[in-house]
């Protein structure tokens, strides 16, 4: 009896020992995903080229932090590849299409800003090998002093020596170009590490001296490229306010046109049924130092960032992806 008694117990704890293993191996393969990049000999024109249709798609979870917290979020991604560039499909679930970042409206008497901020997805890549990235993602590159709450936290690499390439899409101020913000990453300044890469871009505020209305209109005798924004380049000074109604609305953050290695991602995007579709597309290598150089024979690990009408800290994130090229 006692002999049986041992040789139960021997069993349980081997079964449990065995549930246990099954277990953590699960929640680590659950937990490495893998993004596979096909080569294709069509360039995907859109997101509704047919080549998208043979691509395989992953389910990226993210989790959300800060006003997020609790909350959590998907997206379905898929890559491609061609002998000289990769191709990324993002498509997510979002119930409002946010592209306000704070417009200017008219309410007959005085402007104001409208609420609102912007929907948004990052990317990180390395450039140079970021301590602990490959495991860890961007939890690697928040940095500040303990206790102290995420605002004061910098986002930028631990030493000189690591660098990333930031990947910005943005509805508001990148989308009307059908790009997206293109910059690195580095030791903080003064505020943050994040660098913008060489040449043109981002937003201008537009806003008279003591930023009680806006300064610039949509020069009448252009057609806007881009219907609901104001582009910097398409922009007249406002000298006369009197013909302006109730209701007017103008771009606060006007988008500059970007160029040099800070254009060198592209982008397709669009919103409907309750979500956006946003496609990006890059040189493997752009011959510019501020970009990583994809090589189809090597892995590489990122991570992504989503924006929900938000920005600073208030985001989901995702954990590490790995991108692979195949054959």
């Amino acid at each position: 009896m006692k002999k049986q008694l041992i040789t139960g117990l021997a069993l349980c704890v081997a079964a449990i020992f065995f549930v246990i293993l099954v277990s953590s191996i699960s929640t680590a393969d659950a937990a490495e995903l893998t993004l596979t990049a096909n080569m294709v000999k069509e360039i995907p024109a859109g997101p509704d080229a047919p080549a998208w249709q043979k691509a395989k798609a992953i389910q990226i979870p993210f989790v959300g932090k800060e006003q997020f917290a609790g909350k959590k979020a998907d997206v379905t991604a898929k890559a491609l590849y061609t002998a000289d560039t990769v191709y990324f499909l993002f498509k997510w679930k979002d119930a409002t299409q946010s592209t306000v970042k704070g417009a200017w409206e008219f309410d007959g008497q005085k402007w104001f800003h409208r609420k609102g901020n912007e929907d948004r997805i990052s990317l990180l890549f390395e450039i140079n090998r970021i301590n602990n990235f490959a495991t860890k993602g961007c939890a690697v590159t928040c940095h500040g002093p303990a206790g102290k709450p995420a605002k004061e936290f910098k986002f930028a690499t631990a030493s000189a020596a690591e660098k990333g390439d930031l990947w910005q899409w943005k509805a508001a101020r990148s989308a009307p170009y059908n790009a997206v913000d293109d910059g690195w990453l580095t030791v903080a300044g003064e505020k943050t590490g994040r660098q913008n890469d060489a040449g043109g871009g981002g937003d201008v505020k537009n806003e008279v001296t003591d930023k009680s209305k806006p300064l610039y209109m949509q020069d009448p005798g252009k057609k806007p490229s881009a219907p609901g924004f104001l582009l910097m380049e398409e922009a007249v000074e406002i000298k006369d306010y009197s013909g302006f109604k109730a209701g007017d609305v103008i771009t606060y953050q006007m988008p500059k046109k970007p160029d040099g290695s800070r254009a060198d991602v592209k982008a397709i995007s669009s919103y409907g049924a309750g979500g956006w579709t946003v496609m990006l597309s890059r040189k493997l290598d752009t011959g510019h130092d501020d970009d990583v150089v994809f090589n189809a024979r090597k892995k590489y690990p990122f991570a992504l960032a989503l924006f929900d009408d938000s920005g600073d800290e208030n985001s989901y994130d995702s954990e590490v992806i790995t991108l692979e090229f195949g054959r």
